[in-house]
């Protein structure tokens, strides 16, 4: 689960008053605004990277936010379907880290992090209620540290990617040797190598230790990179990327949390993952397309200019008062501009673990301009709905359609100190299954 959760619960739920209607960024109606035209303070970039792409040397680049935003229940109800299957009780039933990566056949790979598997109970006689996940051998049931979803060209989730038989399902990227475990974060489509006519799917990966504490979800240790074939997906390789940046585990940056492919490179977003701060700063490096997978090619943002030791890199996107990034957020591009969608960190009360925001640069390392906007995204109406929470927003841009944005958002439940969320998130499984929005963007006023 790869979010700040260390954060007593406080402050009161905010529901979407209907799944389907389309809300502006303060959760209003966008038709009662009032029509300013363009925002004012427009920018234009002063000068462009080595390899973008030349229109961006003519286009305006204009602040963005989030100007309005709908449910998209029938994604939803997709995983929730899949999800609900029994045909098979060695495949995915619930999870987190929600990423997708569009292959060159059509069809879709969905990436998830922590992962309950096994067998979902329906609700018992007439009267409804939550399904409820268990295991045919008693005890509790699977739980992995990842694993990924294959979507056919129509948008239906048909099959999980596991390691191991299926009479004892592993994590699909094996845990490390030694212990700990691989979080998947964000793929791209690459050439094998730089101009090869040869694709294949790289897969960044948070490598985190065993720890305890404010670390029980994993010390972060490296960023790795790997290699999926195509088409079969078969797991080739996992090489270390970005080993150890800072001797302080607070300090380190994991690289992986958005990657943008513009022009001739990948820019991969990273995040620190400081224990007692409710937020993250944000870091860049970039990669020429089709060395992902090689360390020596990776260059680190230090401030001013791009730089091969990870460890003299700079933040793009520091965390101070209001401003800040959760430890999972994403990026995508929006004409000139780019947008980043993340966890409300900077927020009053509980916001950072109820509502989205966003901010905006004319180049991935920065300046950024925000937070602009606020969304608070719905929640499942279960059992004690206040320790229900919202986390790692994501967007997937391969499903973009008529000017709206996909993005998903995650569930989980955190209760009280010292109650562990098992017992919870099998009891209803809503509560560890993505949701997902379409969000319109708009000019930064």
């Amino acid at each position: 689960m790869d979010v700040h959760i260390y954060a007593s619960l406080t402050g009161s739920v905010r529901w979407a008053p209907h799944p389907n209607e389309e809300r502006d960024a303060h959760g209003t109606d966008p038709a009662h605004h009032d029509r300013r035209g363009p925002a004012a303070g427009r920018h234009r970039p002063l000068w462009t990277l080595p390899g973008d792409a030349a229109p961006d040397r003519a286009a305006p680049c204009t602040g963005r936010r989030i100007a309005s935003w709908s449910v998209d229940s029938r994604r939803t109800a997709a995983f929730a379907r899949y999800g609900d299957d029994n045909t098979r009780v060695d495949d995915w039933t619930g999870g987190d880290g929600t990423h997708s990566v569009r292959l060159p056949d059509g069809r879709t790979l969905w990436l998830f992090s922590d992962t309950y598997l096994d067998r979902i109970q329906p609700p018992p006689g007439r009267r409804g209620g939550p399904h409820r996940r268990t295991a045919d051998g008693g005890g509790t049931p699977l739980l992995r540290h990842n694993s990924a979803v294959l979507m056919s060209r129509s948008g239906r989730p048909e099959r999980t990617l596991t390691g191991g038989p299926p009479s004892a399902p592993g994590p699909f990227f094996p845990d490390p040797p030694g212990g700990g475990l691989r979080w998947p974060v964000r793929a791209v489509v690459e050439p094998r190598t730089p101009g090869a006519h040869e694709k294949v799917v790289r897969v960044l990966l948070w490598n985190r230790a065993p720890g305890t504490g404010p670390w029980v979800f994993g010390v972060p240790r490296a960023t790795e990179v790997a290699t999926l074939s195509l088409p079969g997906l078969r797991l080739e390789s996992i090489r270390e990327a970005v080993g150890r940046t800072a001797a302080d585990p607070g300090e380190r940056v994991l690289y992986g949390a958005a990657a943008v492919r513009h022009g001739d490179w990948t820019y991969v977003f990273g995040g620190d993952d400081p224990p007692s701060a409710p937020g993250s700063s944000a870091w860049l490096a970039r990669v020429p397309a089709g060395r992902l997978a090689d360390r020596g090619s990776w260059r680190f943002r230090d401030g001013g200019r791009w730089q091969r030791r990870p460890e003299r890199a700079r933040p793009v996107l520091r965390v101070a008062g209001r401003r800040g990034v959760g430890s999972a957020f994403t990026v995508v591009r929006d004409g000139p501009a780019w947008v980043l969608f993340t966890m409300d960190t900077g927020g009053d009360g509980s916001a950072g673990m109820r509502s989205l925001t966003s901010y905006w640069a004319c180049a991935p390392q920065g300046p950024w301009h925000g937070p602009h906007g606020h969304l608070t995204p719905p929640r499942p109406r279960g059992h004690d709905p206040r320790h229900v929470v919202v986390y790692n927003p994501q967007a997937h841009p391969e499903f973009t359609a008529d000017g709206r944005l996909l993005l998903s958002y995650d569930i989980n439940w955190l209760g009280p100190p010292g109650v562990p969320p098992d017992s919870r998130l099998n009891g209803d499984v809503a509560l560890y299954r993505p949701r997902f929005l379409r969000v319109r963007l708009g000019p930064a006023a």
